[in-house]
């Protein structure tokens, strides 16, 4: 019973829940962020059946065991949010695009209008059909789709998030930070945070800090601004935004010119010591490589395994592999030498040497902010750690060249880094400064330092070769490849003969070569302008392009209402499916309502992004706990029903007949390849195989029996230096995981960028760049990293805006999902500018009062609030806490609508940039990968006049009530230790 004023627990959450006759508990997985947590959810029976009353971790859950948010923990008030969407929807006829005026219509007449539309498209120019999805989880079924309907116009999310960082990590060491792997905190001494927000792996990363600092670590803090994670360590090194890689670049100058680098791990495990060709011509800049066709043909990005290394022992070239590693064999990481044919080489090492040499911590405090002293010290910090307080733990393994490790080498130095350096013009690089700096320390996937989760890490280039073949865009077919990949090298690029886009959003183009996820930021202002041509059919899930999720908020309005000289959209129909009234709903032709993670199943796999664990992979599911809310279907099911309406071969039989009943069917009955689905727990037809096995009819039922998730503990001697542990290697191949066993030698130097490089210079005989992109291609496809002021830099006036402008996802919330719920608006119903009290000082602006914030691009009134914790050049908000008046169902004139407001609308999607096409603009993203540059922009402030609106600015005009939302708060018990509040 509860005591009040006691201090006795209320009761101990560690407790298994004891349901009553009232109340039941399920178990699933949370969704009010990426982290994917396992949690608890107490239902009690209503009048229309079983409504959540409450949400809890769940302590058997090996990812969170028992943590949980106030994003988590209130679930509950998205499940009844009032801005639900509950039924289809169609524009009425004549009604402009963004008045929200609609029809209800069912879903029968909703697949009829889907499946003659898209059925007419597919049978004559698929292509101009695009399915863009934004925070998804199940791009292997999306992709999948659109693979089928034989579109290359399909993208995710990472586009606008952080694609940088997963592929300039997985072109460098075969993995990255997030799903993929992480810092090992239990094993480190030091660990060096940049550039993350409370967002990114949140419970797990709070349970693995708070160990880590009980135990004595030291935690330092490199970020613009000291918030969340940021706010407990033990050192806070505030930086210039977008400036990060000339730091790590100074680090390795200063760790290099001490010698404070691990010899041993460059010469075996990396490609530091392979050659380099120094020679004028086609080869220049790639490896040398050995004649002997028993070594394989030369190296293409894809096969390292006949590059030459410098024997520094007899003085001769050698193969690397496996001469070059051979005991009696010691690699040159310096000098110049001269092959046997009289080419001149030098060990990619060298080249990294001569790169960093000028990289001085003067040069890079000039840059970043951070006094030069400090860069020193911090590079002995981070180099005696790692070498050393080394030490070795009695694990065994074998390298993929038959030498027994008897022990495990460790460097307790960890990183670990998110958006802050991926969302950026210069992200690529960056990241791959920063991959380079933990390589030269050993750290990977050595225990104390970055460790890979299965089924990382994969080939350099991962074998994933993206669509990119013209002429296999044909009616009614789908295509050879996946329309997302990883190029490596201009031949794999997806282009016309001529050199132009293959897909609407210009990925994997000249433009953007290596656009691993695609350029969802891209999408509607290419498709408006026509470039590369018109498209009929958009499809976007999930993301809310009409407001926080776009780059150029007014601008995209504008271009989703825009008409051509005869009267038609240039989007003809536009699809939205989204579970709650979003601003982008109101602009959309057609509305697919969907479910919310309580109301349907999901699949958190190996095809797609697992939450694996250092020690083995784990995937997850999400069950339904309560029915759908009125006619909502999730998104899944849709997919599977319009591709069996449409007869997709990979979801009918050859007569015609559908496969799969529905999504669940799907998910257990699908298989890639012979033994290989969408999960990998109690495969076989009994259950009792795992990791690989035929379908198992009652997959689901066993992982609703295992509180929805299955980890795999691999023995101990797969658990580290998994790009060369051979146990390792055959085991993930056997398992599907790769395609070969091969080592996945670190790329400190990329010949795969070298080869794009090649191209724009004119020595390659094969693809060539259009004329205006060959100066872009040879500056930014350097194959050793390198720091370049952000894109936008080059075309602002600095004076004129001297601050930096960024901003991050507050602890509490995630996406405009959150910002609407009940309960975590208590926290913040609005945002503030943080502006350091010098700045704003100086810009005559008080604290807590109203100011204008500018940018070349567009303006905002905003409040501002002083803050110690932000660096003095830099200003920052909360994202996508302001909403348009009226959406989400929240009352006219809330606090979002008339205090908070977004940064977007000080953005641009594209930068002036003249070619021989006729075109004058260029994406506003990286030009390697097209990494949206959200934190390149540059503002200044200014106190709003007395006068003024107490209100943001821009307002927009109160949007309609959607038909069929719930349209009120239902009400909801609160409880204490399962018991009613009276």
């Amino acid at each position: 019973m509860f005591k009040f004023l006691s201090r006795e627990p209320i009761h101990d959450p560690l407790d298994a829940p004891t349901p009553t006759d009232e109340t039941t508990v399920k178990t699933t997985t949370c969704y009010m962020c990426a982290c994917r947590c396992g949690i608890r959810v107490h239902l009690r029976e209503g009048e229309k059946g079983p409504e959540v009353r409450y949400i809890d971790g769940n302590p058997e859950h090996p990812l969170n065991k028992g943590v949980i948010c106030a994003k988590g923990s209130s679930g509950i008030m998205k499940q009844v949010s009032p801005a639900r969407l509950t039924q289809p929807l169609l524009r009425k006829p004549g009604s402009d695009r963004g008045a929200g005026e609609f029809e209800p219509i069912s879903w029968e007449r909703t697949f009829e209008i889907l499946t003659e539309r898209l059925g007419k498209i597919r049978a004559t120019d698929p292509k101009k059909f695009a399915l863009f999805t934004g925070r998804d989880q199940m791009q292997a079924l999306t992709g999948l789709f659109a693979r089928q309907f034989g579109t290359p116009n399909y993208a995710a999310h990472g586009g606008f998030c952080s694609v940088n960082m997963a592929a300039g990590m997985i072109y460098t060491i075969g993995g990255s930070f997030w799903e993929f792997g992480g810092p090992d905190l239990e094993r480190a001494k030091l660990f060096v945070m940049i550039g993350t927000a409370e967002d990114h792996h949140s419970n797990p990363m709070k349970i693995a800090i708070s160990k880590f600092k009980r135990d004595g670590g030291r935690f330092i803090s490199i970020n613009p601004v000291r918030t969340g994670y940021s706010a407990i360590a033990d050192e806070w090194i505030p930086i210039k935004p977008g400036t990060d890689g000339a730091l790590f670049m100074a680090l390795l100058h200063e760790l290099i010119a001490s010698n404070l680098i691990d010899h041993a791990f460059l010469k075996r495990f990396t490609n530091a010591p392979q050659l380099v060709v120094l020679d004028e011509g086609e080869r220049e800049g790639l490896f040398a490589f050995d004649p002997d066709p028993e070594r394989g043909p030369p190296g293409d990005g894809r096969n390292p395994h006949n590059k030459l290394i410098w024997d520094r022992a007899d003085g001769t070239a050698k193969a690397a592999y496996p001469e070059g590693i051979g005991e009696w064999c010691d690699p040159a990481l310096e000098g110049h030498y001269t092959l046997a044919d009289g080419t001149r080489v030098a060990p990619s090492f060298q080249l990294l040497r001569e790169r960093v040499a000028d990289c001085t911590p003067e040069w890079a405090s000039a840059i970043t902010g951070i006094d030069a002293d400090r860069i020193r010290k911090l590079a002995r910090e981070m180099g005696e750690t790692a070498l050393q307080q080394a030490f070795e733990m009695p694990v065994p393994w074998t390298d993929a060249w038959g030498k027994v490790h008897p022990t495990t080498q460790g460097r307790p130095v960890a990183f670990h880094a998110m958006r802050g350096l991926a969302a950026h013009s210069n992200g690529f690089q960056t990241i791959r400064a920063l991959a380079v700096l933990m390589s030269v320390l050993g750290t990977i996937d050595a225990p104390g330092g970055f460790r890979h989760k299965a089924p990382y890490p994969r080939h350099i280039v991962p074998n994933y070769r993206a669509f990119n073949s013209p002429e296999m865009i044909k009616p009614n077919t789908p295509l050879n490849a996946a329309p997302l990949g990883f190029p490596a090298s201009p031949d794999e690029l997806a282009i016309h003969e001529d050199g132009s886009p293959l897909r609407i959003d210009h990925a994997f183009s000249w433009e953007h070569p290596l656009s691993a996820h695609g350029l969802m930021h891209n999408v509607i202002t290419n498709a408006v302008k026509g470039d590369p041509y018109r498209i009929d059919t958009l499809l976007i899930f999930m993301a809310n392009m009409a407001w926080n999720s776009s780059m150029n908020t007014m601008g995209v309005r504008e271009m989703l209402n825009r008409k051509d000289a005869d009267g038609e959209y240039m989007i003809p129909f536009l699809v939205v499916c989204d579970a709650f009234q979003s601003e982008t709903v109101a602009f959309a032709d057609l509305v697919l309502p969907d479910t919310t993670y309580l109301e349907r199943h999901d699949v958190m796999g190996m095809l797609d992004r697992p939450i694996s664990e250092f020690d083995g992979p784990v995937d997850s599911v999400r069950i339904p706990v309560v029915p759908p809310t009125g006619e909502c279907r999730p998104f899944q099911e849709v997919l599977i029903e319009l591709a069996s309406r449409l007869k997709f071969p990979a979801f009918t039989t050859p007569e015609g007949e559908r496969k799969f009943s529905g999504y669940p069917d799907f998910v257990v009955n699908f298989q890639p390849s012979p033994g290989i689905g969408f999960l990998m727990g109690w495969r076989g037809k009994d259950g009792t195989e795992h990791l690989k096995g035929e379908p198992n009819p009652k997959q689901w039922e066993a992982y609703a029996q295992n509180n929805c998730v299955f980890q795999y503990h691999m023995p101990e001697s797969m658990h580290y230096m998994r790009n060369w542990n051979r146990e390792y290697l055959d085991f993930a191949k056997e398992k599907g995981w790769r395609q070969r066993n091969d080592p996945v030698q670190i790329a400190i130097y990329s010949d795969t960028l070298q080869s794009f490089r090649l191209a724009a210079q004119g020595k390659t005989q094969g693809r060539q760049p259009p004329d205006e992109l060959r100066e872009r291609i040879d500056t930014y496809f350097d194959p050793l990293p390198f720091w370049y002021p952000p894109l936008e830099d080059g075309v602002t006036d600095r004076e004129a805006y001297p601050l930096n402008a960024l901003t991050q996802r507050p602890m509490a919330m995630y996406h405009s999902w959150d910002s609407q719920n009940a309960w975590l608006r208590q926290i913040h119903s609005h945002n503030y500018l943080h502006v350091n009290p010098v700045t704003a000082r100086a810009a005559g602006i008080e604290d807590g009062g109203w100011c204008w914030v500018e940018s070349q691009w567009g303006k905002v009134r905003c409040m501002l609030r002083y803050s110690e914790t932000v660096e003095p050049g830099t200003v920052w908000t909360w994202n996508a806490i302001g909403k348009a008046d009226g959406a989400w169902q929240l009352a006219p004139g809330s606090d979002e609508a008339r205090k908070g407001f977004l940064l977007n609308h000080l953005i641009t999607e594209e930068l002036p940039f003249a070619n021989a096409h006729g075109g004058t603009t260029i994406s506003n993203s990286d030009p390697i990968t097209g990494q949206a540059g959200w934190y390149d922009v540059r503002v200044r402030i200014r106190p709003a006049d007395p006068d003024e609106p107490k209100e943001t600015f821009p307002q927009m005009a109160s949007m309609p009530s959607t038909p069929g939302v719930v349209g009120k708060a239902a009400s909801v018990l609160a409880y204490f230790a399962g018991g009613r509040r009276k």
